[in-house]
């Protein structure tokens, strides 16, 4: 099979997503890599169905984005969706599309400009402030009260949105919930709010597991990453990442290689059934390219788990 990895500028020297593409390469599959800021890329169909899938780790707006919809345009398989993409990058959005389909999000505001933030009301402090299209960690702020935000707004880049969180009482550490395709792992990492913690890798709770997949089917994810929190009312979401670098995760070179494999197995398998139908335009819907979720300690023993083959 002949894939094409979308390489964003941030990306060149990152391991991922091109470790990915080393292992498929391994497997006897054709790799080509398309830089979009430093390409021109032909538009025509029969050049984009060149390749069985398309794989993009982005940046936000980036223009790898384009292309991955211009290969959805056309029936190409992609990872990942790229309405599914868009949800997630802009934070403000992903936070009112989740507590629309009742995903456990703590109660949060949209600020324009940094000045607004003094508009916040008393009576939801404490605060997380933090830019809404989701940079780094240290532009993160936990403010305690109306008087400390004074002293936080001068500091805020005024070119950025912000959003005002209400802070949920937890237990000092945040889990990231990464999903590689049918997999999901669970590892504890430090909180940009609170103190250093051992990163590890956890067992994946029923609830961890239950909140995962109902993140990865509202919002169409295939390879995703869910910051939650443990709380008293039970794990809270307070943010989701399209293509992670899946820091920690083992096997997550393998598990992910052989999910694109899946994808572009069954995406050409569901084409060979409808070849006599005239290819027409649909608007990416959300879903995943493939419903099974398993604990990662379970992968072995799983039997809904379906593997990929290697040639």
């Amino acid at each position: 099979m002949r894939f094409c990895f979308i390489l964003e500028e941030k990306y060149v020297d990152k391991p991922m997503p091109m470790v990915v593409a080393d292992q498929l390469k391994q497997w006897g599959h054709e790799i080509d890599v398309l830089l979009p800021y430093a390409a021109v890329t032909n538009l025509t169909k029969f050049s984009l169905m060149h390749y069985d899938a398309y794989v993009l780790k982005t940046v936000s707006d980036g223009p790898g984005l384009t292309i991955l919809e211009a290969a959805e345009a056309v029936g190409i398989p992609t990872i990942n969706n790229s309405r599914a993409i868009r949800l997630v990058r802009d934070k403000a959005v992903a936070v009112a599309y989740a507590q629309a389909c009742g995903l456990p999000v703590p109660l949060t505001y949209f600020v324009g400009h940094p000045r607004a933030l003094s508009k916040v009301s008393e009576d939801i402090y404490p605060v997380v402030v933090k830019p809404s299209n989701g940079t780094s960690l240290q532009d993160i702020h936990l403010v305690r009260t109306p008087e400390k935000m004074s002293e936080v707004i001068p500091t805020l880049d005024t070119q950025s949105y912000y959003l005002a969180m209400r802070y949920v009482e937890n237990t000092g550490y945040d889990i990231k919930l990464y999903v590689t395709g049918q997999e999901v792992h669970a590892i504890t990492k430090s909180s940009p709010l609170h103190g250093h913690v051992q990163e590890k890798e956890v067992p994946v709770s029923r609830a961890m597991l239950q909140l995962a997949q109902r993140v990865g089917r509202v919002f169409g994810l295939d390879l995703y990453g869910v910051d939650v929190l443990e709380t008293p009312q039970g794990l809270m979401l307070v943010d989701i990442n399209d293509f992670p670098s899946f820091y920690g995760v083992p096997r997550k070179v393998a598990a992910i290689s052989e999910y694109i494999l899946h994808s572009a197995y069954r995406s050409r398998r569901d084409n060979e059934r409808h070849i006599l139908r005239p290819p027409t335009y649909k608007q990416p819907t959300l879903r995943r390219q493939e419903k099974t979720l398993v604990p990662a300690e379970l992968m072995l023993y799983s039997p809904s788990v379906k593997r990929a083959k290697m040639d």
